[in-house]
């Protein structure tokens, strides 16, 4: 029988923390972690690192002269990829591959050259090595020290799944048997906002207790609200004892675009990547769906939809992290499978503090969604260890 691929250690950033402890107790809580700050003389909500955090940051970026120059993007996917390493008890100069994905990339540093070149006419050396989107994985690559393959790639807000994709093709295929994946994403500027707001889809100043009003299908204006971080996973081969969980099905699909950042009212592309995932699997099989859930009206209402087409009166419990931590673009797929991977350690499903559910009464299988611009949808079955 063929053994199984499964993720041995997961590590993140975020606005949760930085080490399991902290953000499986901030998970305990029905507060969110947004706050309102100010982009062009607006108020507006984000999730941000925290100071600590942001000092761990900058402890790194001064702790290599190389490392000054590059963007908190990179920086994020660095000290994620470190932690995760470690914790899996990957060796040094061990041959694994690398592929993290971005949606924005360098967004911070590309924004900062290009008004410089406004400005001035010219711009800086450095300006077309740092903002590269190669820029995250290849830095993680030098980091680690590692020997096999590594990969960037950029496919909106599906990124970081998409990267647990190539990762277990990567394994299954034997030319490795150890891959490291996730998401990096820095977007917290003026004119990523500004792109946002230009979408009407960001969430509007108000003093709600839930800024962000991912999975409430009743709400009446969007509420996506943008954060920052990184999350890194270790898949290997074979059930080990450090594994954390089993990747028992995987699925992707796209559906055809009708406009730019269409996606269809019933999310075609959901249900044919969920199906996949699925597979042979009865839907009953499956305890929880964290969804992609990004607090839009359409966006929640079509993937909502697409569930119940798939899973009819046998729909799982329900949950997003979005609202508590907003929408981290293209490492948001990699949070909500660690968010899977706490719930399937703990037995303890985390809901969403607005929203009625039926928590259940045992967690052995998971099911994350992600879908970004373009219709293309990522699902990841994750199975319980010990089952």
């Amino acid at each position: 029988m063929t053994q199984p691929i499964t993720i041995t250690s997961i590590a993140s950033i975020s606005s949760l923390g930085i080490n399991t402890e902290d953000i499986w107790a901030n998970y305990q809580h029905s507060n969110h972690l947004l706050k309102e700050v100010t982009f062009d003389g607006k108020n507006t909500w984000v999730s941000s690192l925290s100071e600590s955090e942001k000092s761990e940051i900058n402890a790194l970026r001064n702790s290599n002269s190389r490392y000054s120059n590059l963007d908190d993007s990179v920086l994020y996917g660095i000290f994620s990829a470190r932690r995760a390493v470690v914790n899996a008890g990957w060796a040094e100069n061990d041959n694994f591959g690398i592929n993290i994905g971005s949606s924005r990339g360098a967004t911070g540093l590309f924004e900062k050259y290009h008004k410089e070149y406004l400005q001035k006419g010219t711009t800086a050396v450095l300006t077309s090595p740092t903002t590269t989107l190669g820029n995250i994985s290849s830095w993680i690559a030098h980091d680690l020290k590692t020997k096999g393959p590594n990969i960037s790639h950029s496919i909106t807000c599906s990124s970081a799944l998409h990267a647990i994709l190539n990762g277990v093709a990567w394994i299954r295929s034997g030319m490795t048997k150890k891959f490291l994946v996730g998401g990096s994403e820095a977007p917290l500027t003026s004119f990523t906002i500004a792109q946002m707001r230009a979408l009407k889809i960001y969430a509007k100043e108000d003093k709600s207790d839930y800024p962000c009003r991912a999975l409430d299908l009743s709400k009446a204006q969007n509420s996506m609200v943008l954060g920052e971080g990184a999350g890194v996973a270790c898949l290997e081969y074979g059930i080990l004892k450090r594994s954390l969980a089993i990747i028992e099905g995987i699925g992707f699909a796209t559906e055809p675009l009708e406009h730019n950042i269409s996606l269809s009212t019933d999310a075609r592309c959901l249900q044919d990547s969920m199906l996949m995932a699925l597979e042979k699997l009865n839907p009953k099989e499956v305890d929880v769906i964290v969804m992609h859930a990004p607090g839009t009206i359409k966006g929640d209402n079509a993937e909502f939809t697409a569930i119940q087409q798939i899973f009819g009166n046998s729909t799982p419990a329900l949950t997003t992290n979005k609202w508590k931590v907003g929408h981290t673009f293209g490492a948001s797929g990699i949070l909500s499978l660690e968010l899977a991977v706490l719930m399937l350690q703990h037995q303890q499903f985390i809901g969403v503090p607005f929203m009625k559910f039926n928590p259940p009464q045992k967690i052995n299988r998971v099911l994350i969604n992600a879908v970004g611009f373009g219709g293309n949808a990522v699902s990841i079955l994750l199975k319980n260890t010990q089952n």
